[in-house]
Parts: structure tokens; sequence; C-alpha cells
């Protein structure tokens, strides 16, 4: 019975009677009342029917309390049908309630009871298992609401005079007061309350539910977290930068849900001719009776002619396609997006941030002399220890991945942009530009001992010792591991084009293109030549999905046939200038989203087709009498259910990604770059 669609039907508890009065309902896309039925009243009536069946067959002479039996259960079963049916034509709306509504006002004028009452009890039970399911496609997203605690511990002193300070006083208020520079102190095991950078503490965070990673994500000072996230460990406290409705968490559960409320194209249709369906089954059902003179033919036809299976066919498939994104992080803001994933045979990637990981890491350790790698990649790591420069970092995260220990650096200082003092171990260590050594007094030529391309994007560390030029350290914003793969699975798909774009020069793009298997690189690329690029492919009847970091890739992704922006968590930019945002940065979710997209419109041409026969051979059957209204009702069920569980194949795919941990994107540091590179460092520009 119920034919709203499950995508666009709005939650009456919490949403509807804000925006419209009771009399305004069928302005607002819905097309009929819900039947207001509960399970207890579906049960007792099926209780008295069960009793007529049973009195008629155990006694000869009970078809008096049998026929009672079953016109009270026939009552409490009918009654939210017919009522229901009265209230769609007191708002001038002719559904296919009427249809149901007739059939069992049909049955009770043929005195039969017993069939009125079964056939009112399986329309319900279809109506009860449909609401349930919409119900438990839509849990997980109203489950975001709760995600979210309702108070938190505030700490007073933060909140008043705004310092870094971490011995003030906690108090505790509800989540609605906390406002952008409060303080909060979350412990192990609290749900995180508002969105904010950690100012004190380290913990490890389970964000499943805003970046579909799996495994824990450790964070500390200067990290982001998210609203609705865990803390498993630690006690942190935290700025606040977003709160409310503008947090991360926020901003996902409105996306969700406006994605719920849309239709694709061919809902549409069906929304603007449902109208004329119900007066032609009329038509039909009147035919029947006049040829037959049967009331139970009349009543099958009516019965089988809800079209539930039919209807239901689209929002069930779109609500577990929808439920399968999401699980994995996939935001998708309008179901037709869906649609238009599956016609995808071209993708234009970004580069930095989208196919490498936007953070330097070390590629090349190239000691002179009697240096031993290990030897230089202490004393430089060492030295860099407590600078706060991607270089450093990228020192530190190799030695510990070799299980170097570092010493502690002695007069370090540090000069923006060309390199660090140090004393390590008693020796005085310089690293930095070749400049900078030689503005130090490092007069030998080392500069020949290079063999690196630094055109492709390779930044390039000295390091002396005692005045020595001792050896050489190559870095290269690396690709991500597992881009190569991704764009293969892509050309496996079908995908007919991949290229990459960049604001990099071009042999750096046409580097990182070979590194991944990438056919075609275009470098020197600003915003605007990124969007001729993507026109001119979509000119050439490309259907283009264009992947970027949705910032300053915002015109690109604007002007492809689909936007899709990456690492989206907490990025308000990301997520409002791409069609469908990813809330992680893992690149295996683009050909998921492409097999996701062709299985659900299989799976829709699927439950189309067994609605269209199931309706046409039930009303065949009904129509010759060889349906009872007690099988039509069934059948209705049956079929309502075989669509149902034909789209519940989608919400399982995907899960072979759920346990890969992308890596995190170190914050991007301020300082200029200190290399004689590619401006690899500085603020992206493509």
């Amino acid at each position: 019975m119920q034919v709203t669609s499950l995508i666009s039907r709005e939650d009456h508890d919490h949403e509807h009677h804000h925006h419209h009065d009771g009399d305004d309902c069928a302005s607002c896309g819905h097309d009929h009342e819900h039947t207001n039925v509960r399970l207890s009243q579906t049960v007792a009536g099926l209780i008295f029917v069960v009793n007529a069946f049973i009195v008629d067959w155990l006694f000869d002479n009970g078809s008096a309390v049998a026929g009672a039996s079953a016109l009270i259960g026939a009552v409490i079963l009918g009654a939210p049908i017919v009522w229901t049916s009265i209230k769609d034509l007191r708002r001038g709306i002719l559904s296919i309630n009427e249809l149901v509504g007739i059939a069992v006002l049909a049955s009770f004028a043929s005195g039969d009871y017993k069939t009125a009452g079964v056939v009112a009890f399986f329309m319900l039970v279809g109506e009860i298992i449909e609401t349930r399911t919409a119900e438990g496609a839509r849990a997980s997203i109203e489950s975001l609401i709760k995600l979210t605690p309702t108070k938190a511990r505030r700490i007073k002193s933060h909140s008043s005079q705004g310092t870094d300070r971490t011995d003030g006083a906690e108090e505790e208020v509800p989540v609605s007061e906390l406002k952008i520079g409060d303080v909060i102190r979350i412990r192990p095991g609290d749900n995180v309350a508002a969105d904010g950078v950690i100012l004190t503490g380290q913990g490890s965070f389970n964000q499943a539910n805003i970046t579909g990673e799996s495994l824990p994500v450790d964070k500390r000072p200067g990290d982001e977290v998210f609203a609705g996230t865990q803390n498993l460990t630690g006690a942190l406290e935290v700025r606040v930068t977003r709160a409310g409705h503008d947090t991360t968490l926020g901003k996902v559960r409105d996306l969700i849900l406006a994605a719920e409320k849309t239709k694709l194209p061919i809902m549409k249709i069906v929304d603007q001719y449902m109208g004329y369906y119900t007066p032609l089954v009329l038509v039909i059902a009147a035919l029947v009776w006049a040829f037959t003179k049967d009331l139970n033919n009349v009543i099958a036809v009516l019965v089988v002619a809800c079209p539930c299976a039919f209807i239901l066919a689209t929002p069930t498939a779109m609500v577990a396609a929808l439920s399968a994104a999401a699980r994995l992080g996939i935001l998708i803001k309008n179901v037709a997006d869906i649609e238009a994933a599956a016609r995808i045979n071209a993708f234009i990637f970004d580069k930095t941030g989208t196919l490498t990981t936007g953070k330097l890491a070390v590629s090349r350790l190239a000691p002179l002399g009697e240096t031993k790698p290990a030897e230089l990649l202490l004393l430089a790591a060492s030295a860099e220890k407590y600078s706060n420069h991607p270089t450093a970092k990228a020192l530190a995260e190799l030695a510990a991945e070799a299980g170097v220990p570092l010493a502690e650096p002695q007069n370090f200082s540090e000069t923006a942009g060309r390199g660090i003092k140090a004393d390590v171990n008693g020796a005085a260590i310089l690293v930095g530009r070749a400049q900078w050594l030689k503005d130090n007094g490092v007069s030998e030529d080392f500069l020949k001992s290079v063999d690196l391309n630094e055109t492709e994007g390779f930044s390039l560390v000295f390091v002396a010792q005692n005045g020595r030029c001792i050896g050489w350290v190559g870095m290269q914003d690396k690709t991500r591991a597992e881009a190569k793969d991704a764009l293969a699975e892509l050309k496996a798909c079908g995908v007919r084009r991949i290229a990459m774009v960049s604001g990099d020069r071009q042999p750096v793009a046409s580097r990182v293109a070979a590194e991944i298997g990438c056919a075609e690189a275009a470098g020197d690329c600003l915003p605007q030549n990124k969007v001729e690029f993507v026109r001119a492919m979509k000119a050439k009847g490309y259907r283009v999905a264009v992947v970027g970091d949705g910032v300053n890739d915002a015109p690109a992704l604007a002007a492809g046939d689909l936007g899709i922006a990456m690492g989206a968590a907490g990025s308000e930019v990301a997520i409002h200038s791409a069609t469908i945002a990813l809330m992680n940065n893992d690149l295996r979710r683009l050909p998921f989203l492409v097999k996701l997209s062709r299985g659900t419109r299989a799976v829709i041409n699927q439950n189309f087709l067994f609605g269209v026969f199931f309706i046409l051979g039930g009303l065949a059957l009904a129509a010759f009498g060889y349906l009872h209204p007690i099988v039509a009702a069934l059948m209705h069920n049956v079929g309502s259910l075989l669509v149902v569980f034909n789209s519940a194949r989608l919400v399982r795919m995907g899960e072979e990604l759920e346990h890969y941990r992308p890596e995190a994107v170190e914050p991007k540091s301020g300082a200029g770059s200190r290399h004689e590179s590619t401006g690899q460092l500085a603020p992206k520009v493509a």
C-alpha cells in the first residue's frame, strides 16, 4: 500500500510539522497518507479472524460465533485502510489506497468477513514490512543525531580568557551552548561534541561514521577532530572550530537527508502518471464485474493491481545504494548522481592531494665519502628534530620506520626557508638547501654528486658535518599507494579515458602519471585551464567525472558531468563544490562508485520488469477467476518482498574496502619551501 517513495518521504515527527500545516501536505510531495496502524492492532485483528476459521472448523453450529468473530477482526484490520482512503479523497487525491479500501468494502458487502479480514491483514502486513524497511534504512542516518552527545565538558578559564592553559575547572554545559573558541575536555570513551583542533593530549579516534575508515586514527596536538567521532584512548583538550549544525557531522546528515528527498527522472515519470493508474484499475474492475458478475474476481483485481512491487523498484534500490555508499564515506547529494555515475566513461584527476598524498616523503638517501646511509639519516633527522617543517616530518617518519634512534640536538636554530643548525653528538650539523651550506662555509663542489632531475618534482636537502658535506636527501610528494590499482580497476570497468591535470610543471606531472599508469597528463594548468580541459573532453562526447580536492579545483568539479571531492571530511568547500564527496582519500572508492551505480541501475531494471509482469499476470489471473482474493493479497506481499530483497543485495557491495586505512594527511605548513625544488610545499595553486 505504501506508494510514497522511500527516498522522498519526509519525517513527519521531526521535520514536517515545522514547514507545513496539516492541510498543505499535498504540496510537499506526498501523494497519499500512510496507513496509521500498530503491530498490536494487526495481531489483535488476526486473532479474531483466525478464531472464526477455528470455530467453523470445530463446530457445526458455530457459524454465528464465527461470523461475529470474523466481523470484529475484519473491522479492526479494515478500518485503518478505509479511513486512510477517505482522508485521501477528502484531500482531493486519488491513490492506490482507494483500490485496497474498495476491495475491503467489497468483501464486507459480499458478507465474506473472513476474506475481508485476511485481505486487510495481508495488506497491513505489507504496509508494516515496507515501513519498517524504510525506517531501518533511515536508522543509520537518524543515528547521526545521537552520535553527538547532549552535554560537553567546557573548561571555564579557556572560554573566558581564550588561552591555551589546561588548568581550568570543568563545567558541564549543553552542546547547544558551545561557541567557536570554547575549549572542551574529552575523556576516553567520550563522543566528540563539536569539530575542533586538539590543544593538548593524544588519542585514538573511531571516525568510521565520518570518513568510512574502519580502523582507529591516532591524533595529536594540532590535528582536527570531528563531532560524533569517539575518543578511544587518552584525555584531550580541544578548541571548538565548528559547533551545532555547522559541524562536519551536521553537514553529512543534512546531505544524506537531502539526497533521500531527491528522485531519479524515472521516479518523476512514475509519480506523474500514477494519478491515472487508479481510475484505470477501477475501469478494469468494472469490466470484470460486467462480464463475470463475480465479486471475488473484482476484489482480486483490486488487490493484485496495487503496484507496490513496481513502485518500490527504485526507492528500495536507492536506499540500499545510499546506505552502501555512506558506509564507505561516499556522500551522494542527489540520487540522480548514482545513475549518472553509471554512464561515466572518462575521469580527470587533479594531482597534488588527489593522486599524491600532498606531503613530502624521502625517496633517496645519498651519503658521500665514508658516511653510511643510517648515519646520514641519524644526523639529519636528529638535527631537524625540533623543526615543524615538512622536511623534518619526512625525515622523522623514515627514521621511525627504519628503527634509527634520534639523538638530542643542542644549540638548535632555524632560518625560515633556508635550513637549520644544530649540534648532534658533539658535531656541528647543517641541513638545508645548497646555498645555505655554502653561506655557512661549506666550499666543496658537492652539487656534482646529484643525479636526480629536480624538474621532475624532487626536493633536495643537503647535510654537512663540521663544515663538510656528507650527503644529500631526495624527497618528493609520493603517489598514493592505491592509485595505480584504482586507475587500473577503472579501466577494467570500461572507463575509456583517464587524464591528470596539474599546476605543477609538465615533467612533474609526466613522472607521476607514469608511476600510476595514467596515459595522459597535462601540467602547468591554472584553474581556468582545467575547466577548458574538461569542456574539451566533454565536447568529444565523453561523460566526464572530475576528481579533485574541492577547493581550488571547484571550477573544474562544477564543469564535469560529475564532480567528486576527495578528502572532504571537515572541508565545507569540498562538500559544497562537488556533487559527490569522498570523506577519506581512498581512491578505490571511485571504481566502487562506478560498480555501485551500474549495479543499482541493473537492480532497478530487474525490479521494474518484475513489477510490470507481476501486475499484468496477476490482473489476467484475477479477471478470469484463477486468483482468490486471499491468494491475491498473499501474492502482493510476496512481490513486494522479492523487490525489497533484490534491492538489499546492494547493501553488501564494497565490504572488501572497509578494512583499508588511508594515510593521514599532515596539516599543511605555512612555512615556505627551503629546497632547490619545484615548489611542491608552497600553497597549492592547481
